[in-house]
């Protein structure tokens, strides 16, 4: 997959959603495994906001799935190549001036935001409205 050629030895931004399919087994598992397994692998490193981790949770805990909470905290707080960042003032700055730019709602201008100072060469998503975003790449799960 030549997308995947395109990130290895660099890092990549997840939005919570991809992070949903490959977990539960959803959409796009097909290209999401191969994904996982180069960050497990340490080829690519992964960064997410803290507000990913508020997002998968949220399921789980409607559900009483304890197990499935405890797995997405495995993957988003023990793993080496994955690096959870806080909603820090500089990601919030950021953010505000993407939202002011683009118009998009508060938690996607976190993430866009916590890509960029995550130093993330992209930002993978399945929301096809954030590629107007122009400040970095944009991959879009249902475009591959």
């Amino acid at each position: 997959m030549e997308w995947l050629n395109r990130l290895e030895g660099k890092i990549v931004c997840l939005d919570t959603a991809p992070l949903i399919y490959y977990m539960e087994g959803g959409l796009h598992l097909d290209k999401l495994e191969p994904l996982f397994e180069l960050i497990s692998e340490g080829k690519i490193n992964a960064v997410t906001s803290t507000i990913t981790l508020l997002e998968v949770l949220v399921q789980p805990y409607r559900r009483g799935n304890d197990e499935l909470a405890d797995s997405y905290r495995d993957i988003l707080l023990k793993s080496k190549n994955f690096l959870i960042i806080p909603v820090v003032e500089e990601v919030s700055d950021k953010a505000a001036e993407l939202r002011a730019k683009y118009g998009i709602k508060t938690p996607y201008a976190i993430q866009v935001s916590t890509a960029m100072f995550g130093d993330a060469s992209a930002f993978l998503t399945n929301d096809g409205e954030l590629t107007k975003i122009k400040d970095i790449e944009i991959i879009v799960l249902d475009d591959l």
